[in-house]
């Protein structure tokens, strides 16, 4: 194998990687705090994000990567009693599509669980092993 294909693959292991050690910290943190799983995280900050605080459920479905029955079961929950952060809601006229909102509930929630996805992103980047692979990373890129 040659050199630089040695080093592409070095680098794309080192990026996935980072993104799996990054990715596991806040699942396990945000889980710990609150109860919430990434993908659910997603949720809230892909609607905090617009404006008026939603989305068809089916773009997010495509901006989080899940299958559509996955996407409504997970909406579901994040709606339910217990939960209550989001709200499904139809199209005016148009009953086949469905609308996602971010409930008052939901953006409080929000403004506390940022404060720990911001403590946990600071404090994972702060990983040696984590900051050795995003070097290799970058200088990889430099040299490209």
């Amino acid at each position: 194998m040659a050199s630089k294909q040695r080093e592409l693959i070095k680098s794309w292991l080192s990026l996935t990687q980072f993104h799996d050690a990054v990715s596991k910290e806040l699942e396990y943190s945000l889980q710990q705090n609150h109860q919430l799983a990434l993908k659910e995280f997603y949720v809230l900050l892909f609607l905090a994000e617009t404006p008026e605080k939603q989305l068809p459920l089916q773009e997010l479905q495509h901006m989080i990567g899940l299958s559509q029955s996955a996407m409504s079961r997970l909406a579901a929950r994040m709606e339910s009693k217990s939960c209550g952060v989001i709200r499904r809601h139809g199209y005016g006229d148009d009953k086949r599509g469905v609308y996602t909102t971010m409930t008052d509930k939901g953006e409080q929630f929000f403004k506390e669980v940022m404060k720990t996805f911001e403590e946990t992103i600071e404090k994972t980047l702060q990983n040696s092993d984590i900051k050795f692979d995003l070097k290799t990373w970058i200088n990889f890129n430099k040299q490209s």
